[in-house]
């Protein structure tokens, strides 16, 4: 037992986080924005450590079962995340566009931040670094047809028929899961694995080597998510008033959660990368952007339906200009089933952008 608790004491440490933030959480906000903002962040901190223990539960339990099914797991976990402190958020005082924001901030983060510098290390260290290009292109056209219904199409929609069309969509994204599991999962499964030499599989083998049964992992993983469900819901409320009236660029509470999701996922593509494993890296990076859209976009329109307050998806003109010259760069760069640091630059700049673009207000 005391084994266990010293493993886990980042989970710990989020856990007293939470108890105390939900102490401290009305004195925070009555001492002002200061005070709220340093609260958030610590709060953010705390979820940080929490997402850092589920990801490495799901990496267990990915280890066991091997690619594919490996990093669907590693994504969805990261997902859930996601998804569980959106519609926290969204019950309080958030941005309508808080949604989309996030969805986008995910898609640059996940592409161009995690993609490019994985790829920009590994091709420095190890020069061209070979992947499956079959799950380059799949993950690409399911990302595109999946952003498009949702986020492009609805700037077309008349208000009085948003929920005809988000009805719509909800099935759409369904269907499309449900096509892409059956393929990931069924007789295509080899699209998204790549065989190494002297590697006993695409997925990260820490987890495997250390021996680490399944049953605590996944006991864990649902306490580390149910801990960050809590957190989320502190640090929503102190963010909020903290961000209230200071000018802030409004992507700045969805980078923030985009951020906190993702943040496991930079850590494990980074050490895909450098130990030359870029398949890893590619089902991680493009994995993780299209459950973020085909999953989170059903949930959150359900919710929509269910209140009757709809969010405003369309994306941008910005927004859809840097979407769009994204998945042009990753259909170019991601076609011949090697990287190198020439074009995890491309990315990387493309995410420098991003951010740029972000701290302007676009």
């Amino acid at each position: 037992m005391l084994a266990m608790l010293k493993s886990e004491r980042l989970l710990l440490a989020a856990f007293l986080a939470a108890g105390a933030g939900f102490v401290l959480e009305h004195h925070l906000l009555e001492m002002g924005q200061a005070a709220s903002l340093a609260g958030a962040a610590a709060l953010v901190a705390a979820i940080v450590l929490a997402s850092m223990r589920v990801a490495h539960h799901a990496e267990v339990l990915a280890a066991k079962v091997g690619d594919p099914y490996g990093t669907m797991i590693l994504t969805l976990s990261a997902v859930l995340v996601e998804v569980i402190i959106l519609a926290i958020m969204m019950m309080g005082e958030s941005s309508p566009t808080l949604v989309r924001d996030t969805i986008y901030s995910a898609v640059m983060l996940d592409i161009n931040g995690i993609l490019g510098l994985a790829a920009l290390l590994g091709g420095l260290k190890h020069g061209e670094q070979p992947y499956n290009d079959n799950s380059a292109r799949t993950y690409s056209v399911m990302i595109l047809t999946a952003m498009g219904i949702s986020m492009v199409v609805p700037e077309f929609v008349p208000a009085a028929k948003w929920h005809f069309y988000s009805a719509f969509t909800i099935g759409a994204m369904i269907m499309l899961y449900t096509l892409f599991l059956r393929m990931q999962v069924g007789p295509h499964s080899y699209f998204f694995s790549y065989s190494y030499p002297r590697v006993k599989s695409d997925g990260i083998d820490t987890a495997e080597e250390s021996g680490e049964p399944v049953l605590p992992s996944i006991v864990i993983l649902l306490i580390g998510v149910v801990v960050i469900g809590a957190l989320a819901e502190i640090m929503s409320g102190l963010l909020t008033s903290g961000l209230k009236g200071t000018g802030a660029p409004p992507a700045v509470a969805a980078i923030v959660v985009a951020a906190i999701s993702a943040s496991p996922e930079i850590m494990t593509a980074m050490r895909a990368a450098l130990a030359n494993r870029m398949q890893a890296v590619v089902n991680i990076a493009l994995g993780a952007s299209l459950s973020t859209v085909i999953l989170t976009v059903p949930v959150m329109e359900a919710i929509a339906l269910y209140t009757g307050q709809p969010f405003l998806m369309a994306m941008s003109p910005v927004q859809t200009v840097m979407v769009a010259i994204t998945l042009i760069v990753a259909a170019i760069n991601l076609n011949d089933g090697q990287t190198n640091a020439i074009e995890g630059m491309t990315h990387f700049v493309l995410f420098a952008t991003f951010v740029m673009l972000s701290a302007i207000g676009l």
